[in-house]
């Protein structure tokens, strides 16, 4: 030790060697040595899976296997288009959508799909006989779930024996069909929605 600190009391000396400990402290403190957190791989966002697989296996057993399978069902929709006769599965669609309807919003909903398709020279009229038409018209009255299952039925049967047969000899389906699918086709577990693929399924009918 030098002379200088030597001369000083001890109570000074021991002083100056707190303010030292509380110093290099501080220091600690106000330096913190940061934690080597793992790197956590970016989490990869999960794919789009589409809400239904393309079974065109199964759209030839039937019609009710095409129309009710949400694949399906955009494919026929986009063919339709094509023919310019889209209005008969939208009615079709409608009418399923009305049986799910909570019984206050019935009769509203009932006006609103009968002035759309059912009426005579309804926007989106749908090819009925007279019979059915008027029948359609009186349940209207009593107005519940089956108010237009006659009607729903008819356009079924229609769309059955007639687009439908076309459909599968398309070249839509037989594109949908192939085992192969290049990027020219429509392929559903890319990214993208029902609106996105009915427009490329709509550039396989022309």
């Amino acid at each position: 030790m030098c002379k200088g600190l030597a001369a000083l009391p001890a109570t000074c000396l021991k002083s100056a060697k707190d303010i030292k400990h509380k110093i290099g402290f501080l220091l600690q403190k106000a330096e913190p040595v940061q934690e080597q957190k793992p790197v956590k791989e970016k989490e990869k966002p999960a794919e789009e899976k589409s809400s239904a697989p393309i079974d065109t296996e199964k759209w030839k057993t039937s019609f009710n296997n095409l129309i009710n399978n949400d694949v399906g069902r955009a494919a026929f929709t986009a063919f339709l288009k094509s023919e310019f006769s889209q209005e008969n599965i939208e009615f079709w669609v409608a009418c399923e959508d009305f049986k799910r309807t909570p019984a206050p919003q019935l009769k509203a909903k009932a006006k609103q799909i009968f002035k759309q398709y059912v009426d005579i020279d309804s926007l989106n009229e749908v090819n009925l006989d007279s019979a059915t038409r008027e029948e359609t018209r009186r349940n209207l009255e009593k107005c519940d779930v089956t108010c237009f299952d006659e009607a729903q039925s008819k356009i079924f049967t229609l769309m059955e024996k007639d687009s439908y047969r076309r459909f599968l000899k398309s070249k839509l389906f037989l594109d949908l069909s192939q085992p192969r699918r290049d990027e020219k086709h429509c392929r559903l577990e890319r990214k993208g929605t029902f609106t996105e693929f009915s427009q490329c399924l709509l550039s396989h009918c022309a």
